[in-house]
């Protein structure tokens, strides 16, 4: 195989902005030939920009047409799950925005049939091709941090208007979206949170109903996290703040990491806090470190290199960025979220999927049945800035 032919299953403003890139060329040997949506004044405008490719309105039939190797989901979360295992089990390769799903029930589901295709099974966490996380990742990992003591994450920086949750019908619902902030825009932080600084196995929430919009789902939430090895993590998000705030603050016994305004700061002691504390002699003195400063190595290459790495991974084996079966990762972490805000108590790791999805239940009605609407916003066909890292 010299290209890989794929399919983009929902054409709302994402899909639409992938299938410009594709189509303009701009990831290579990577063809778009098929577009499918249920709306057909979506489906008319995918046909005037390209021309030469497929359109459907159903997804089995996209799936079973035969024209495509592999298919990119976007289309409303608790779709993405149902999808991607119909046609992991046509043997397509699949490519999913995220999240995963909503339920970990569902993603569960998702994941094993992908092991059992032995297709190439992507998500699109496109912050992960970004050089300062990435830095921040090996600095953790290596054990060039130490034990690690302490995460925070202040992401308040996702401000949405009232008219951005009245955009469409399935936004900002539990039976169309599947929650608000923490399922909606900071499945980013969250999936980075813990690519970088592991799970936790237990965690407390307090998530916010419409605390600043007239929705039903939370528009503001606090977690705080603990670790195995004595560790916790706290993560501050909302949808209703402006200017908001990017700091990601990390500490570990040698040293400690931030990463805010573009650039990653790292202070590195010469030795163990812990052991610094315990047998330094005198009061008042403290360990003796070196700092140092690093900026981005290249530039952000977002949705476009997970749609490289994705095809790269098809033709020639290349390692994912984002795996597929990674998407129930962050999935477990908004999920425990919000388990522990309706029973007001710790929540321990992995999330109780049975309980989880009885309670989403309770607010989303018939989960299965629930006859989602399409987004209203006209597709605008390229990418947008606020999908980008702001800092």
């Amino acid at each position: 195989m010299e290209s890989v032919r794929i399919g983009i299953i929902g054409y709302g403003n994402i899909g639409s902005a992938h299938a410009r890139c594709i189509a303009s060329g701009g990831i290579k040997n990577l063809e778009l030939v098929a577009i499918c949506d249920i709306d057909k004044n979506k489906l008319a405008q995918a046909g005037k920009s390209a021309p030469e490719v497929a359109l459907f309105t159903s997804y089995e039939e996209l799936i079973g047409s035969g024209l495509v190797d592999a298919v990119l989901i976007a289309v409303p979360h608790y779709l993405h799950s149902p999808i991607a295992i119909a046609s992991l089990e046509k043997d397509l390769h699949v490519l999913t925005e995220k999240p995963a799903g909503v339920y970990t029930k569902q993603v569960e589901q998702m994941n094993e049939a992908a092991r059992q295709s032995g297709k190439v099974f992507g998500i699109m966490f496109n912050q992960r091709t970004h050089s300062l996380f990435q830095k921040a990742r090996e600095l953790v990992r290596s054990g060039q941090l130490g034990k690690t003591k302490r995460l925070v994450w202040v992401i308040t920086n996702w401000y949405r208007t009232q008219a951005y949750y009245d955009s469409g019908g399935w936004r900002a619902t539990w039976a169309g979206e599947g929650g608000g902030v923490l399922i909606n825009q900071a499945p980013h932080n969250l999936d980075l949170w813990q690519w970088i600084f592991g799970m936790p196995i237990r965690l407390r929430a307090s998530c916010y109903t419409g605390k600043y919009h007239n929705i039903e789902v939370e528009d503001e939430a606090a977690i705080y996290a603990e670790y195995e090895n004595g560790a916790t993590a706290t993560f501050l998000t909302s949808t209703g703040e402006f200017p908001g705030t990017n700091r990601l603050e990390i500490t570990g016994d040698h040293g400690k990491i931030v990463v805010e305004d573009g650039k990653l700061r790292f202070w590195e002691l010469e030795e163990s806090e812990r052991e610094f504390c315990f047998t330094d002699t005198t009061g008042f003195s403290e360990p003796k470190y070196t700092y140092q400063e690093f900026l981005p190595q290249q530039a952000e290459t977002a949705h476009a290199g997970i749609l490289q790495n994705f095809t790269n991974a098809i033709l020639h084996g290349e390692e994912l960025i984002a795996p597929g079966y990674d998407g129930i990762h962050e999935l477990t972490l908004s999920n425990a979220a919000y388990l522990s805000a309706w029973t007001d108590d710790w929540v321990h790791l992995p999330v109780d999927g049975d309980l989880f999805f009885n309670e989403l239940q309770k607010r989303a009605g018939d989960l299965i049945q629930k006859d989602v609407k399409p987004d209203s916003d006209f597709p605008r066909g390229q990418y947008s800035t606020r999908w980008n890292i702001r800092w």
